[in-house]
């Protein structure tokens, strides 16, 4: 199991929180502010956050201006990852993804499986990498954010987390971008 190692320096992340949403506002927002919470707890820092209408053009109008924002490490969004007909948050992913972190929506489907059961299907969460930049995208529920942030992302995104963690791999996301020697 990980643990951490607390002969490393912590690195704090700047966090992009966006709620995909048609009805929420940032008053009504828990998971948002859940989240919000839990990453400042933690150390890092909320750069930015933000309702969006479950549009995927919006939504992947928004993640490309953060995407190309260097004061933004991560991006993680909640809500948008359902079956329903609205539910569009994982093709704006595929819009502006490079690089996905299949992992991430197998671990949290199989954590979420612990808790909620088969009902996990329904969950289309995504993980992955654009122009140096992590995205990650939750489930809509105050619990689901919970799950994703404590169980796999607040490991994932400390440095002193071993044996490794994303934030050492950050310095070389961008690594296909460089020139050829």
């Amino acid at each position: 199991m990980g643990r951490i190692d607390e002969t490393r320096p912590f690195l704090a992340v700047n966090i992009a929180v966006l709620t995909v949403s048609d009805t929420r506002t940032l008053d009504t927002d828990t998971s948002g502010a859940t989240l919000a919470e839990r990453i400042e707890k933690a150390g890092h820092n909320v750069a930015v956050r933000a309702i969006e209408k479950d549009d995927a053009g919006a939504i992947e109008v928004l993640l490309r201006k953060w995407i190309a924002d260097p004061a933004i490490d991560c991006v993680i969004t909640t809500g948008g990852t359902g079956i329903t007909g609205r539910d569009v948050t994982p093709e704006a992913f595929d819009r502006v993804l490079e690089k996905k972190i299949e992992g991430f929506g197998e671990l949290f489907r199989m954590l979420s499986y612990q808790k909620i059961g088969t009902s996990t299907i329904q969950s289309r969460a995504i993980g992955g990498v654009a122009h140096g930049t992590y995205l990650f995208a939750l489930p809509g529920s105050t619990g689901a954010v919970k799950d994703g942030w404590d169980d796999i992302l607040v490991n994932q995104l400390d440095n002193r987390f071993r044996p490794c963690n994303l934030v050492e791999l950050m310095p070389r996301l961008q690594e296909h971008l460089k020139p050829a020697a």
